[in-house]
């Protein structure tokens, strides 16, 4: 072998130990900064802890407490009465003009409208039948859809009762 490849060979064996070397640092490195940086909690984990160690009530304490008792009860009920629909109205007349007329006036999606040739065979199967269909939705053999609660999840069973009632009494 001549004089050059031997140098050549030594500078070559040193370029390689040297990258052996530093791959060998990156991989130690990595493997500190794994156990060093801590592990991300999933949401959903975070959730269920939270969920477990919450308080299971409160305490209230003298008329400080008897008051701020009444404050959070007056805000949960203006909360709930937020989120029924129609200012919580049972009235089907107000329910059906505003939500159920688009479908049920022109037959969109298969809706029955307001005649007897459309429902008198829905009511002879009962209105518990109706109602729970109103309630829960219905896609029938026509391929008629009602969704559940007419598209509007916020009515309440009572509001959806009176609004087939209203229906049922103003059948043509």
């Amino acid at each position: 072998m001549r004089n050059y490849d031997l140098e050549f060979l030594k500078k070559f064996s040193m370029v390689i130990g040297l990258l052996v070397v530093i791959t060998l640092g990156l991989i130690g490195f990595a493997a500190y900064l794994q156990h060093a940086i801590p592990e991300e909690v999933s949401p959903s984990a975070a959730r269920r802890t939270q969920a477990r160690i919450a308080p299971a009530g409160a305490v209230y304490a003298g008329s400080t407490g008897a008051a701020a008792q009444a404050a959070a009860q007056a805000a949960a009920l203006a909360k709930a009465a937020s989120q029924v629909a129609y200012g919580g109205t049972t009235d089907g007349k107000v329910i059906f003009d505003n939500l159920c007329t688009a479908c049920h006036t022109n037959g969109v999606g298969n809706a029955p409208t307001l005649d007897h040739a459309h429902w008198d065979k829905r009511i002879a199967q009962g209105k518990d039948t109706l109602y729970r269909h109103a309630v829960e939705g219905f896609t029938g053999p026509d391929g008629g859809i009602m969704p559940p609660k007419g598209g509007n999840p916020a009515l309440t069973e009572e509001q959806v009762h009176a609004t087939v009632d209203w229906m049922l009494d103003n059948l043509k």
